[in-house]
């Protein structure tokens, strides 16, 4: 007998996240198990609205469980009887008979979902349980698997798919750029994203070093003339622009070779060319000389990620994009980078550690959803290492002069010239020409990416993995895991789904910023003031102690620990060298449930920036100094 179908209410405001998430899932389940789920969206239009509803109406009193009467975050969520209630300004609360039962908020709701859709009878006990997508091992189509994208989480997922015995195409066609920047097959991360940017962040930062902290250390560089009077002074320096950027690309290159390589060891077919649906189990493809052909599969993979977001407004086509910085045959020289972003900053970073002029152009917030204390501090520190900001403004208009240099018109009347404008203003999946109408596939109109719950989109045959795929960290490690846990359950018979959750990142600054887990802010909102406690260290690293135009520079570090008795840790962030390197192995304690005892009785190495993290003893709500001593 099939299950009753349960009506899930929930009730919170647009710009509360934890609120949208919920709402995200229960939407994708209602699509993927209609007649399991009914979901009833009660919404307000803002925080105060929502809060007067809550917590003045009554409407907790109408609940039994007592973690209802004192529930006073968003999401509120509950199962009722009926589904037609509709809530108004507070004046049509649920009746106490309609009650079925309280979820919780977010954290509660999400662990309702995962078990109404656990395993049953035939399932393993706590696997993922998927919608059947109609694949038998005797179909008559070309493939088992169609993978859409030769990028980190495609080829990833293609690999381990043709290991556990389908046959696999894997299909990669990179689109030009605006500006005509194309590359090879490894998709976003290894061509246009993480790998060129992290070398010319090294590049950018060994600069750094040769000019701040060689003669710290006694490191003369050039002649006798940079020694005087028992000083050695700052040596004068100059990047090749042409020199790195061809040993970055031909490393590149390097890579798209052994991608090409392995996926025939792994007897994946590789296919240069471009797909779209015709139906859910036919796609059209054509190659760059234009010629068009079919292909069938049982079953298919989007992982095509995504591209950045055109700057819009007049002149914008004259900006680049993150897609053509790193080949750029000469110096971007003086360069504005719009917007905000991690990605916006790195370039920022990278290009004025390398001696350039570089100005940021900030529209509100640097680093929206990161911890909003740690990129303060990391604004601070670029302004302090050259970088120039301008705030609360936007390019109105970009000119080409005489001279080929853009003059730019920004939204408060100024105007400056560059040589060039990096737009960096967010990235949107590259879905529009994939034919999803026809096989029933919606996506998010905010930023086209698929919905989709275990990576299983509204049309059961087809999944999405990486960046495409809505609500999930757009990370390349992501991607890869996703992509392989993905493989397994669909060829092997393992029921083992991705744990988004708890996933580190690091961002490749000046001033590295490596974090896990929640954001000051975020476990405020979710847990309350009153139910979070914030340790945190300020501290100058070892490394920098002699350089005198470090000195004044300070890295920081913050563990967000709950007030329960378990003092469970909720987040971690680090700002300072290696902040990736530090992060890592935090993450590993974080998914086993990492406790702030269990992390302070753990022994530092000394003299590391990491022990940091274990030494820690001022708290926020101390109001005590929390610069750190010395040994």
């Amino acid at each position: 007998m099939a299950p009753a179908q349960k009506i899930v209410n929930v009730a919170g405001y647009p710009s509360c996240g934890f609120y949208s998430k919920v709402v995200k899932v229960l939407q994708s389940l209602t699509v993927l198990f209609p007649t399991r789920i009914k979901f009833v969206n009660h919404e307000f239009h803002d925080r105060a609205a929502y809060r007067q509803w809550l917590l003045e109406s009554g409407v907790r009193d109408n609940f039994r469980e007592a973690t209802a009467k004192q529930h006073s975050a968003s999401p509120f969520c509950w199962l009722s009887k009926t589904d037609s209630l509709v809530i108004s300004s507070g004046d049509n609360n649920p009746k106490k008979e309609d009650i079925e039962k309280f979820l919780g908020g977010h954290d509660e709701a999400l662990k309702w979902c995962r078990e109404l859709m656990a395993p049953c009878e035939d399932e393993t006990e706590n696997g993922a349980t998927m919608k059947a997508d109609g694949h038998t091992a005797d179909h008559s189509y070309d493939y088992d698997l169609i993978v859409i994208g030769g990028g980190s989480g495609g080829m990833a997922a293609s690999k381990e798919a043709a290991g556990l015995g389908a046959k696999v195409a894997c299909l990669d066609f990179v689109k030009p750029s605006p500006k005509g920047t194309t590359w090879g097959l490894g998709g976003t991360c290894v061509n246009v994203g993480c790998i060129p940017k992290k070398l010319f962040h090294a590049g950018s930062l060994l600069h750094e070093s040769i000019k701040k902290d060689a003669p710290a250390y006694g490191v003369q560089v050039g002649g006798d003339e940079n020694f005087k009077d028992g000083f050695i002074q700052e040596p004068a320096t100059k990047v090749h622009w042409g020199v790195l950027r061809e040993n970055i690309q031909n490393y590149i290159r390097s890579l798209n070779f052994k991608y090409r390589v392995r996926l025939r060891e792994k007897e994946v077919t590789y296919l240069n060319k471009l797909g779209k649906f015709l139906d859910p189990h036919t796609i059209e493809v054509v190659d760059k000389k234009g010629r068009v052909s079919t292909l069938t599969s049982s079953r298919f993979l989007i992982a095509t990620g995504g591209r950045p977001t055109p700057l819009q407004c007049e002149g914008g086509e004259l900006a680049i994009s993150s897609d053509d910085v790193f080949a750029l045959e000469e110096s971007p020289g003086k360069t504005l980078c719009v917007g905000a972003s991690y990605i916006s900053l790195e370039c920022a970073g990278f290009l004025a550690g390398i001696g350039l002029d570089v100005t940021v152009a900030v529209r509100s917030i640097l680093l929206r959803g990161f911890d909003r204390e740690c990129s303060d501090k990391i604004g601070e520190y670029m302004k302090d290492h050259g970088v120039q900001f301008r705030n609360k403004v936007t390019p109105t208009k970009l000119e080409k002069t005489e001279s080929n240099q853009i003059k730019v018109t920004f939204s408060d009347g100024s105007e400056d010239t560059y040589d060039t404008v990096l737009s960096a203003i967010g990235r949107q999946a590259d879905t529009d020409k994939l034919g999803l109408d026809k096989i029933g596939v919606e996506v998010n109109p905010k930023n086209k990416r698929i919905p989709g719950t275990l990576e299983q989109t509204a049309c059961p045959n087809v999944y999405a993995v990486g960046d495409v795929l809505d609500d999930t960290p757009e990370l390349t490690p992501v991607a890869i895991q996703a992509g392989v846990l993905l493989s397994r359950r669909l060829f092997g018979e393992s029921k083992e789904a991705m744990d988004y959750l708890n996933v580190c990142t690091t961002v490749f600054t000046p001033l590295e910023y490596g974090c896990v887990g929640y954001s000051e802010d975020e476990a405020i909102e979710k847990f309350g003031e009153s139910g979070v406690e914030v340790n945190h260290r300020e501290f100058l690293p070892l490394e920098w102690s002699l350089s005198l135009g470090r000195t004044h520079s300070f890295a920081y570090a913050k563990i967000i620990v709950d007030k329960t008795p378990q003092q469970n840790v909720l987040g971690m962030h680090f700002l300072g060298p290696n902040a990736g390197e530090v992060l890592q192995g935090y993450g590993v304690s974080m998914k086993q449930g990492l406790t702030f005892k269990a992390l302070t009785d753990t022994v530092g190495i000394h003299p590391t920036s990491s022990e940091e993290l274990v030494t820690m003893s001022v708290t926020k709500s101390s109001g005590e100094d929390c610069s750190a001593g010395g040994c």
